[in-house]
């Protein structure tokens, strides 16, 4: 029998759940449902939110043919194939078959580029599924004629509502006896992918007989996935787990842990792009002007796993995660780009000074366009005391230095030129923002 995770995988919009703000009553993807006219997309999300469940329910209310190809298995060939079969599918007024393509972030350039001609005549519909994120691994040519949706990780509230469901309407646990006694711990080993937390409950009622309770609790299920560490994560590595390791790790300045982490991305297959990327965002948001050449040899890291691929590859991406880790750690870039943006939203589009507006015509000049703007290097130390933020955000501080003798060496710098303004964290600071 099919496992319960194919079994409860819903046929219609009514059963899906999550996802309401493209699925919704009035959302964008219902909509387009409901008028019959689906453009090319790419659905971006983690796994197990129902990106191919929201494909082939697509395909099945427009009764339109639906193919489906893994970018890990095929070829520009076979995308070819799908290609001639969806001309000679296609019917006058009809909608265009549909070619679901999942883990679309694996397909190479040329598998990518033979897709091009068929979306933009309209032979096929194209609808990408992606965990990572379109804009780095899909071309630029392909992803101008698609729209992209992101899907979020199911939340609390989902996740109960499909084990009960599922332990209700599923044609083998419903003759069960189960409990949801204790769910904490199947929330948390979930982690919002709904084909584990079914895996999760398949497990543990494989054990149960017609005339036992199955009482869930969180000792049990702790219990139960131990003694089956892969029985519930299809590849045996847990691959959202892991990276959130291996960051932690090296945000945490331990490069024993980091490598361990990274050793077992390498050994479970994991793209070495993937794990560069990762590298280069690290280096950028934890290490950032505490060390600024970390940034620089995460970069070169990526570059050289590139150039010069697998087995050695690992070696570059080694050396540079032991000195993310040893370096010293600051964030202040990425609090201060935070706060910018939270301040942004809150409070608009505040008018440029003039002083600091361009004047490319006449009219702004007479309309005082950049008048009485003073250019720094025509000052002593090249710097010159001037207003850059709109008027109603005067006195407001959005970088604050850390405690490291990198932006120790810029924070007196700033003092120097600024005085008082950068002596402490002032009343108009802008406030401290959660992760973006």
């Amino acid at each position: 029998m099919a496992p319960l995770a194919e079994r409860m995988r819903p046929t219609s919009l009514d059963d899906y759940i999550g996802q309401k703000h493209l699925v919704g009553e009035g959302a964008v993807l219902r909509r387009m449902i409901a008028s019959g006219k689906v453009s090319s997309f790419i659905l971006w999300g983690p796994p197990g939110v129902g990106k191919t469940t929201l494909a082939g329910i697509i395909a099945h209310q427009l009764q339109t043919p639906f193919y489906t190809l893994s970018a890990i298995s095929s070829g520009v060939k076979d995308v070819r194939e799908v290609v001639e079969k969806a001309k000679s599918n296609r019917f006058f007024n009809t909608a265009a078959p549909i070619l679901f393509i999942d883990e679309i972030h694996r397909f190479s350039k040329s598998q990518q580029d033979s897709l091009l001609g068929a979306v933009e005549q309209g032979i096929i519909t194209l609808i990408g599924a992606t965990t990572e994120n379109p804009s780095f691994e899909v071309i630029r040519p392909l992803l101008s004629r698609c729209q992209v949706y992101v899907l979020k990780s199911l939340g609390k509230d989902d996740l109960l509502e499909l084990a009960h469901r599922a332990i209700e309407k599923d044609v083998v646990l419903r003759d069960l006896r189960i409990e949801l006694r204790e769910t904490d711990a199947l929330l948390r080993f979930s982690g919002g992918d709904a084909r584990k937390l079914l895996n999760i409950i398949d497990l543990l009622s494989e054990a149960v007989e017609k005339d036992e309770t199955l009482i869930v609790t969180d000792a049990l299920v702790t219990e139960r996935l131990q003694q089956n560490p892969l029985a519930y994560d299809k590849d045996g590595e847990m691959h959202y787990d892991i990276i959130s390791a291996f960051i932690k790790s090296i945000r945490g300045s331990d490069p024993d842990g980091a490598l361990y982490w990274l050793a077992r991305m390498i050994e479970g297959g994991e793209d070495p792009a993937f794990i560069a990327r990762r590298l280069v965002i690290s280096a950028a948001e934890d290490i950032g002007l505490a060390n600024p050449n970390a940034l620089l040899l995460a970069n070169a890291a990526f570059d050289t796993v590139m150039k010069i691929g697998w087995p050695e590859g690992r070696i570059p991406l080694a050396e540079a995660t032991v000195y993310l880790a040893t370096s010293p750690k600051s964030n202040s870039a990425y609090m201060g780009i935070n706060k910018a943006q939270a301040e942004v939203r809150q409070s608009g589009n505040q008018p440029v000074p003039l002083h600091l507006r361009n004047a490319p015509t006449a009219l702004m000049k007479e309309l005082g366009y950049s008048q009485n703007y003073k250019y720094a290097h025509d000052y002593e130390g090249n710097f010159v005391n001037q207003q850059f933020l709109p008027d109603a955000l005067q006195g407001t501080r959005f970088w604050q230095p850390q405690n490291n003798p990198s932006e120790l060496k810029l924070r007196e710098r700033m003092q120097q030129l600024w005085g008082d303004r950068f002596m402490s964290a002032g009343p108009h600071d802008a406030s401290p923002t959660e992760e973006l």
